[in-house]
C-alpha cells in the first residue's frame, strides 16, 4: 500500500534535511519545530540532478510520526526561482533605499529591477527614512519610477510611517528582501515582525545563515502565509547571461517607445530616430532611467566584446 502524501512548503533546507510545513487542514501540525516535517529528498532527485529549494511547494509522506519525519516525493511546478539565495516561488521582491544615509544609488536599484524583470518577480520599492527627506523628494521618485513596472511606498521605521501599509502588501505572499547596507532593511523588518532590538547582523543570521558551521536558507514567518527572506550580495548583481539586445525588454518605459524607433534592432544610444531618446529628451523617460539603461548596455557589450 502506498503511503499516503500531502502538499506542504519547505520553510528551511538543512544538513541534508529539509522542513516541510504542510498546508492548511490535511494533517495535524507538530507542536515542536516551529510546525515543520524533517524530510529527505528521495533518490530520484539525485539522479534527475534536480535539487529541492526553500520555497518549494511538494508532495511528501510521513514516516515517522513521533519523530515527525518523512519524504519528499516531488517537487511542484516552480513558478521562479533565485540563484541567490537558492530559493523558489517568489511573490515578490522588498528592496529597500533610504531617502539619505545613505544616498540611493539608483544604478544599483534599476539594476535590481532588471534581474527582477528577468525572473517575472514584481517588485515593492520602498524608500525609508522618510523622516529625513527633503522638500519634493518623494515626488522625484514618483516620478522617475511611476512608468517601472513598480509598486512604490515610502516608509519611516523610526515614526512607523508607511509599516501596516508594507505589512498588508506582503500578506500571505512570499517575499525576497533586499536592499544596500545602511538603508534601515533590519529597522524596517523590526517594525513588521515586532522585534525591537534586531541588528542588521541579526537579521541576516535570523533570515539566511544561520550560524557559519550549519549555513542554511530560511523562509521566517511574519504572519499567517506570509515569509520573508534576505537576498545577499545585493551590491554584486550580476547580469552576464543577458544579452545587451535583450535589455530593453527589462525596461517597461523603454519597451514601450522603442517599438515605434526607425530601426527595428535600434540600441537606443546613438541610432537616428530613435524614439525612445526623443522621448527621454521630452521628459517622457525619466533621465535617470535612461542612463541606468545606457550603463547597463554599454557594461553587458563590452563583456561580449571581450569574450569574443
Amino acid at each position: 500500500m502506498a503511503d499516503k502524501t500531502y502538499i506542504g512548503r519547505i520553510i528551511k533546507a538543512m544538513s541534508g534535511f529539509y522542513y516541510v510545513r504542510p498546508e492548511e487542514d490535511q494533517i495535524p501540525l507538530p507542536e515542536d519545530d516551529k510546525d515543520l516535517y524533517r524530510c529527505r529528498a528521495k533518490g530520484i532527485f539525485r539522479k534527475k540532478k534536480v535539487t529541492p529549494l526553500v520555497g518549494d511547494r511538494v508532495k511528501f509522506s510521513i514516516t515517522e510520526t513521533e519523530e515527525v519525519e518523512g519524504n519528499i516525493s516531488e517537487i511542484l511546478k516552480r513558478r521562479n526561482s533565485l540563484i541567490r539565495p537558492r530559493v523558489a516561488n517568489l511573490d515578490q521582491a522588498l528592496v529597500i533605499f533610504a531617502f539619505h544615509t545613505p544616498e540611493p544609488a539608483l544604478g544599483l536599484l534599476d539594476r535590481f529591477l532588471v534581474e527582477m524583470q528577468r525572473e517575472g518577480i514584481d517588485v515593492v520599492l520602498v524608500f525609508n527614512k522618510d523622516d529625513l527627506r527633503n522638500g519634493d523628494e518623494a515626488e522625484r521618485y514618483r516620478d522617475i519610477y511611476k512608468d517601472a513596472g513598480v509598486k512604490l511606498i515610502f516608509t519611516s521605521a523610526v515614526k512607523g510611517t508607511g509599516i501596516e501599509e508594507l505589512r498588508e502588501i506582503l500578506s500571505h505572499r512570499v517575499s525576497a528582501v533586499a536592499g544596500p547596507s545602511g538603508a534601515g532593511k533590519s529597522s524596517v523588518i523590526n517594525a513588521l515582525i515586532g522585534e525591537d532590538s534586531l541588528t542588521t547582523g541579526e537579521l541576516s543570521k535570523k533570515i539566511m545563515r544561520g550560524k557559519q558551521t550549519t549555513r542554511h536558507t530560511e523562509l521566517v514567518e511574519i504572519g499567517r502565509d506570509s515569509y520573508i527572506i534576505d537576498t545577499p550580495g545585493f551590491s554584486s548583481l550580476d547580469l552576464t547571461s543577458l544579452s545587451e539586445r535583450e535589455l530593453p525588454s527589462f525596461f517597461p518605459e523603454i519597451r514601450g517607445f522603442g517599438d515605434s524607433c526607425y530601426y527595428k534592432d535600434c540600441s537606443h544610444i546613438n541610432e537616428p530616430g530613435c524614439e525612445v531618446r526623443k522621448s527621454m529628451e521630452l521628459g517622457l523617460i525619466p533621465r535617470e532611467r535612461y542612463d541606468s539603461y545606457v550603463s547597463i548596455y554599454e557594461e553587458l557589450k563590452g563583456r561580449l566584446s571581450r569574450v569574443n
